[in-house]
């Protein structure tokens, strides 16, 4: 249900959840995802990994955002709920891909509350 997957080139351990993310997500280089990223963080003069940021790029690769109704909804129970399909799950201070079921970042976020999630249209 959980694997231990860096996507930064460097394999620094940093708080760029956001680019690693959606670096894992889209299945693309972390570099390219940074640039577009901050570029479109420009345009909506907001940050990089802003949740409005998040939507819109998010959007633009044909993903729907949707809240989550109810209290204490993990990204375990969120991954078990999901065999199949690709997520970017939220967090109140991280985002992790689920994909197949499985989450995929540099450390286990499994016991974290989701407070929202994009999918796949």
């Amino acid at each position: 249900m959980y694997v231990r997957y860096n996507q930064n080139p460097c394999k620094k351990r940093t708080i760029d959840c956001t680019v690693r993310a959606l670096a894992t997500l889209l299945d693309e280089d972390w570099n390219k995802i940074y640039v577009q990223l901050c570029v479109l963080g420009y345009e909506m003069c907001d940050m990089p990994s802003s949740k409005a940021v998040i939507n819109e790029y998010l959007d633009q690769q044909g993903y729907s955002r949707r809240l989550v109704y109810g209290k204490n909804y993990r990204v375990r129970d969120f991954a078990e709920d999901h065999p199949r399909g690709r997520f970017l799950l939220a967090t109140d201070s991280h985002v992790v891909p689920v994909i197949s079921g499985y989450t995929i970042d540099t450390w286990n976020s499994l016991d974290e509350i989701i407070l929202l999630y994009w999918e796949e249209r």
